[in-house]
């Protein structure tokens, strides 16, 4: 009889870890949701980047041989990215660099991890700093405009006929579970959060 693998993997782990282990697993699935809804509204985008549909390209990004380097964006990664999907002179696909950058700044904030054991440290100011610029780049999203007044990527659509904000409620979801967790280990930790305020008006992100 073989061993159970899932539960080996379970020793050495404290209740925060398997927290920690959840929030990071269920936002990356958030992730990709979203980025395959982005591509379904925006498949102008999806087109600048590959022939295949929006699944296969989807699994590619989060589950190809690239440790998150792609050369269609530079390399960049985490507030870079997110920055460029925003650029008016990036001609490229801006769903790419808007998803891998938030999802690399997620992974950054957790200390490059994906799974958690006994001396794994995770900073609960990284985790808020990550939440907070995760707001800021919705906020993005939905109010940033190319110089012809069109949004870069097209996301909730509010007429007479439809009332579809199933966007922000996804990324509702990613900024509650970060903001949960950073909450909760700085309770264990005994470590005051700084609370920030941005400025929409700058469209700055925080350095992860």
């Amino acid at each position: 009889m073989e061993p159970d693998r899932q539960s080996g993997n379970q020793f050495g782990k404290t209740d925060f870890d398997r927290m920690a282990d959840h929030e990071i697993r269920e936002n990356i699935q958030s992730l990709q949701t979203l980025m395959i809804k982005l591509y379904k509204r925006n498949p102008s985008e999806l087109k600048k980047s590959t022939s295949d549909d929006v699944e296969k390209m989807v699994n590619w990004v989060f589950n190809g041989n690239h440790n998150w380097n792609f050369d269609a964006i530079n390399n960049a990664q985490s507030t870079d990215a997110i920055y460029l999907a925003f650029n008016e002179e990036y001609k490229g696909d801006r769903v790419l660099p808007f998803i891998v950058g938030i999802y690399t700044m997620l992974i950054k904030a957790h200390g490059g991890k994906k799974e958690f054991y006994l001396f794994d440290s995770i900073d609960p100011q990284l985790l808020y700093n990550t939440s907070r610029n995760i707001e800021m780049a919705v906020w993005k999203l939905s109010n940033s405009k190319n110089s012809s007044g069109k949004p870069f990527l097209i996301t909730n659509e509010l007429t007479e006929k439809e009332n579809n904000l199933s966007f922000e409620r996804e990324f509702g979801k990613i900024i509650g579970r970060t903001d949960f967790l950073a909450f909760t280990l700085s309770e264990k930790m005994e470590r005051s959060i700084a609370k920030i305020i941005q400025n929409l008006a700058t469209g700055l992100l925080i350095p992860i």
